[in-house]
């Protein structure tokens, strides 16, 4: 049985077997710790029998007017425990809390170019691909900034596809 819970500071010790994967980004402590504190609504783990992580989400809410969002950070699953539809369950929650307790106009989320399974995934999930962002992994991988719209864009203006693509310097952080 899997139990969905929020994460906790003792799990920063026990997930790092979800990290394993080349296709994880992984970050230093004190980035995780900061999102716990700041937005532990959205930061989730997914726990099996004998209290072994198998996957976790991580992410905040953020920017000002129709750009408020939610933003997916991260979320990874181990792979002894993939295609058990756990990615979607833990998208499904940061989703909810976006849309009906923040009140967000969209969710986004960044993945590597190179990630079909994952843009796949996503593309199932009801996420389309809004831009391109040149050398966003480390200056040498592209990435994709795939967006769904929530409940509050009612017009779907959030995810009308850019026509071009962009840096990480033209990028909105908050």
């Amino acid at each position: 049985m899997t139990t969905i819970r929020r994460f906790c500071c003792n799990d920063l010790l026990r997930f790092t077997s979800v990290n394993l994967d080349h296709l994880t980004e992984t970050f230093n402590m004190s980035f995780y710790m900061t999102y716990l504190a700041r937005w532990p609504d959205y930061f989730h783990v997914a726990e099996g029998p004998g209290n072994r992580i198998m996957g976790y989400i991580m992410g905040k809410v953020e920017g000002q007017g129709e750009s408020w969002h939610g933003h997916v950070t991260a979320v990874s699953v181990a792979p002894d425990y993939r295609r058990q539809q756990l990615a979607k369950k833990l998208m499904n929650l940061l989703e909810d809390i976006s849309d009906n307790i923040d009140k967000a106009y969209f969710v986004d989320l960044f993945v590597r170019a190179s990630n079909a399974p994952a843009i796949k995934m996503y593309e199932k999930l009801g996420y389309v691909i809004y831009r391109r962002v040149l050398r966003y992994y480390s200056g040498e991988e592209d990435g994709l900034d795939m967006r769904k719209a929530l409940s509050r864009d009612v017009e779907k203006k959030s995810i009308i596809p850019l026509k071009r693509p962009v840096t990480p310097d033209e990028l909105e952080y908050d």
